[in-house]
């Protein structure tokens, strides 16, 4: 017998059986597997981040609140990536029958609560979300434009809204929408969570800068507009110029007076700075007025406008 044959043969077992749900039959296929050969890498990484989700998925029974079992389960998500952040590599085939079993699980609790709440923008971004991680682009994309419809400045739901377009090559409206996703509060965006070559690439792009956490997720718009990612833009209405303004005097207040240090200031209010120039260069603003913006950047981060410049 081909032991590198059965072993490869069990292992596409064991991920078929997890993207199915069965996840007794898919830990004990692998651990068969793991009797031929016990150093073999990828079985061990399948069965650590199956037992993972399995420690986790032990506390949903004590949830009453289908919504809250959903939910829960969707929220590990986070400390799990950071869990991933412990192996040497990754298995991509592994990753994609965990992401099928898990938003499977959550969708399971969601459902059942679609007929009664249908206007509930949280539970509709939910369902758009696990249709996402499930593949289905298409359902996806209809749940998350009703969730947008109800929730026209969440972060969370625009950038959802922009990764399935970006997975269904709707390219345009993916830059436009992963743009205002990131202006509004990119705090609330999950980068992990996101799927499409787009944003993964410039997330890949902007941490080997050596922005990380909560840091990188702030000079991602930045750097999405430097490296033309977010290139996308509009004309602002008249109440919208407004509240710009408005944000860009309190951030210029906060950085003059050194009050808040979080290191958040800089990169939001460049991104701001180039919301209004772009606003300015759209409605063909005095050239004058782009400038003293231009000049601002400079003094705050030089390499941005050396960049922005060329």
């Amino acid at each position: 017998m081909n032991t590198e044959v059965s072993i490869e043969g069990l292992i596409q077992k064991a991920y078929t059986m997890l993207k199915a749900s069965d996840v007794a039959s898919a830990r004990k296929t692998l651990e068969e597997a793991l009797e031929f050969d016990f150093d073999h890498l990828e079985v061990k990484y399948g069965l650590k981040c199956l037992n993972w989700w399995t420690q986790q998925m032990r506390r949903v029974p004590e949830l009453r609140d289908p919504y809250d079992k959903g939910g829960y389960i969707l929220s590990q998500w986070k400390p799990y990536y950071s869990y991933l952040e412990h192996f040497p590599e990754s298995y991509d085939r592994c990753q994609y029958a965990i992401r099928i079993f898990v938003y499977s699980a959550a969708l399971g609790f969601f459902e059942g609560l679609l007929e009664e709440r249908k206007d509930d923008p949280g539970l509709l971004l939910q369902m758009g979300r696990c249709r996402k991680g499930t593949g289905n682009y298409e359902e996806a994309l209809a749940f998350l434009e009703d969730a947008a419809r109800f929730a026209r400045e969440d972060s969370e739901t625009l950038a959802e809204l922009a990764d399935v377009n970006a997975l269904l090559s709707e390219h345009r409206a993916a830059k436009a929408l992963f743009r205002e996703a990131f202006f509004f509060d990119p705090q609330k965006i999950e980068l992990g969570s996101m799927e499409s070559e787009m944003i993964v690439r410039l997330r890949d792009k902007v941490g080997e800068m050596g922005y990380s956490g909560a840091l990188l997720a702030e000079w991602l718009p930045v750097y999405g507009c430097l490296f033309g990612v977010f290139s996308v833009k509009r004309e602002l209405k008249q109440a919208e110029l407004g509240k710009l303004k408005q944000s860009i005097f309190s951030l210029e207040s906060d950085i003059r007076s050194g009050g808040r240090t979080n290191g958040f200031l800089k990169p939001r209010l460049i991104n701001r700075y180039f919301w209004l120039i772009d606003h300015y260069e759209n409605i063909r603003e005095d050239p004058e007025l782009i400038e003293e913006i231009m000049l601002k950047i400079k003094l705050i981060e030089p390499a941005v406008y050396e960049r922005y410049t060329r």
